[in-house]
């Protein structure tokens, strides 16, 4: 027959039941520790101005996942270059923890340190990757770096492993580039990578988004870029700001379905004759 439990059975399970509890405070406590810390890096290291020139205009949105422990090293950047020109890039990379927003921070200062010495923009990828090879880190990156000369309206890009970005128009043209690309940075040596050259003599926009924005659960990448093109579009038309597009940008990342990170940068060129 089943035995009598006695009283201090009871105290034993009420003891290891709040001991329990306790080590799943202390792990909450510490997951909520490390996400605050790799938001606290990514924040830190996102610019916090972007470069000016005549007939440019700059514009950038982030939104950092703030559930569980899905913080990632999504990133952009913008920023001048001794020639005048302006360097432009915008990544992910791969893993959602603390070493992958610190990784984030050691490609971003990596592009912006070579971008001085690199011929352009697919040398800077090849050099970058380079260095993160040497660096012996098991993560990697995916990235697209742009060149723009304000002068010229030329847009010089390379991709490592990115997804396209999407060009409109104010004659009502649009696309999603589909150039040559190669792999991301920190996965093999010796790449090279392609670069292509855009320009835009109507006025109109460039948008480079991370995966966040257009690829989900609820969202294919297709469509996604899609939903871009069609914003893109719009705004070159109607001729709005370059903040606005990617504020409606950001906002139609809500669709994706998930709660990956977020990035968005907007290029903004003006009709010659143009303000």
């Amino acid at each position: 027959m089943p035995r009598k439990r006695s009283p201090d059975d009871g105290d034993e399970l009420l003891v290891r039941l709040g001991s329990l509890t306790a080590q799943a405070r202390q792990r909450a406590e510490l997951q909520r520790t490390q996400v605050e810390l790799a938001i606290a890096l990514q924040r830190g290291m996102l610019p916090r101005d972007l470069p000016s020139a005549s007939g440019v205009h700059l514009a950038v949105r982030y939104a950092p996942a703030n559930l569980g422990l899905n913080v990632g090293g999504d990133w952009y950047d913008a920023f001048a270059m001794p020639d005048g020109r302006i360097g432009l890039s915008i990544g992910d990379v791969q893993g959602h923890n603390i070493e992958a927003a610190a990784f984030m921070g050691q490609v971003r200062a990596g592009l912006r340190a070579l971008a001085s010495v690199a011929g352009e923009p697919g040398e800077l990828l090849t050099r970058t990757n380079d260095l993160l090879l040497s660096l012996g880190s098991d993560l990697f990156a995916t990235c697209t770096f742009m060149r723009l000369d304000p002068a010229s309206g030329v847009l010089e890009s390379a991709r490592a492993g990115h997804i396209p970005f999407v060009w409109a128009t104010a004659d009502g043209k649009s696309g999603i580039v589909e150039d040559e690309g190669g792999p991301p940075l920190g996965v093999q040596h010796g790449v090279r990578y392609p670069v292509t050259r855009h320009r835009v003599t109507g006025g109109g926009v460039f948008v480079l988004v991370t995966d966040g924005v257009v690829e989900g659960p609820s969202l294919h990448i297709e469509d996604g870029l899609d939903q871009v093109m069609r914003l893109a579009g719009i705004a070159a038309v109607a001729g709005l700001e370059a903040h606005a597009l990617a504020g409606a940008v950001i906002k139609g990342a809500e669709s994706v379905g998930h709660e990956d990170d977020a990035a968005v940068l907007v290029v903004g060129l003006d009709a010659p004759g143009g303000p």
